[in-house]
């Protein structure tokens, strides 16, 4: 249930303790009465909830003027979740501190928790009564597009990047909870890296219409040359010709081997060049199409299906192609383009 449905309980059962026990129907008089009442327990509600969103906003954005400030206050924070309400010892602290000391150093790590802690910004922002559906999308590209321009320094960070901002010791220390959107609303995205919701939910739909089918062409293009680095970068390493890293900042970590192929491009960027890359340049040109750029998007769907003419999907392509061109189905309500990447990890 979400917090907005849970506020919706709440005020329902507060509305009907007003009226009390009588069973007779509500004169005009009464619903007025009653109305107003509960309007002014949802302000009330609503009130709370967006100061304790406030609370930990302001602490996130303080914690990001450095790393020494993101890093100090994910330590307080796991003082408090992990040992404080768990009635542990501040020895025990120390000493979790103390076994965490590489990871807790590694920039790569500090600067995975300054982008959960800007990503966590935005989602409370998202769901405030307030939100702009059109800002929330130009902030959120900006915060997609810094993160994958710093993918080489958050190699290794896939768990912290990976989780659900509002699962975070961040969130958990501020008492955020879990947050849904309601069923009309499109999901908010809870990582920064979930590429398919934060393209398919937040940035391509203010731009799905025929006067702004070339920025919705650039975004897509955009989105895929950062899933490409995603299954570079941030599916772990190669598993081609490795050795243990004997570094001791390292120890444990795959080792690269300059020059040799099969560690330079693992299997996941291997699969996403033969297999997803094909995939999302065909959702983009479907997307394309259904927003307004039929004649130059239906050149390219022909051209593409051509070129990928051995490719595993390239019937159900040709199936899509047929179907966009009849006039019925080209008005048919569409589902929204993509949402997701392929799965491709059975194949």
């Amino acid at each position: 249930m979400s917090w907005r449905m849970r506020i919706l309980a709440i005020l329902l059962v507060a509305a009907l303790s007003i009226a009390g026990a009588r069973s007779e129907t509500l004169s005009a008089v009464d619903r007025e009465a009653l109305l107003e009442k509960l309007e002014k327990l949802r302000d009330a509600v609503n009130s709370r909830v967006d100061a304790r969103f406030r609370m930990g906003i302001s602490a996130y954005r303080d914690a990001l003027v450095s790393d020494e400030a993101v890093l100090a206050l994910y330590l307080k924070c796991t003082e408090k979740v992990n040992f404080i309400d768990q009635q542990k010892k501040t020895s025990d602290f120390l000493d979790w501190k103390r076994q965490q000391h590489d990871k807790l150093a590694a920039p790569g790590f500090r600067l995975a928790l300054h982008y959960q802690l800007r990503w966590l910004i935005l989602t409370l922002q998202a769901f405030s009564e307030k939100s702009n559906p059109q800002s929330l999308a130009v902030d959120a590209q900006e915060i997609v597009d810094a993160l994958f321009r710093d993918a080489d320094k958050l190699a290794g960070q896939d768990q912290e990047l990976g989780q659900a901002v509002t699962s975070t010791i961040f969130a958990r220390a501020y008492d955020i909870g879990h947050l849904e959107k309601d069923q009309d609303e499109e999901p908010w995205p809870q990582s920064p890296v979930n590429l398919g919701e934060i393209y398919g939910s937040v940035v391509f739909p203010p731009l799905r219409k025929p006067a702004r089918v070339d920025e919705l062409r650039a975004a897509w293009i955009k989105r895929i040359q950062q899933e490409g680095i995603k299954a570079e970068k941030m599916s772990g390493w190669g598993n081609g010709n490795v050795t243990k890293n004997t570094n001791a900042n390292n120890k444990g970590k795959p080792e690269r081997r300059i020059g040799m192929a099969a560690d330079m491009k693992g299997p996941a960027h291997e699969r996403f060049v033969t297999r997803t890359l094909p995939e999302l340049q065909w959702q983009m040109e479907v997307d394309l199409f259904r927003s307004g750029d039929q004649s130059a998007a239906s050149k390219r769907m022909l051209a593409h299906i051509e070129k990928y003419i051995n490719h595993r999907s390239v019937r159900r392509w040709g199936e899509e192609f047929s179907n966009l061109l009849k006039p019925k189905a080209a008005t048919a309500p569409r589902p929204p383009a993509g949402s997701t990447p392929p799965d491709t990890s059975a194949e």
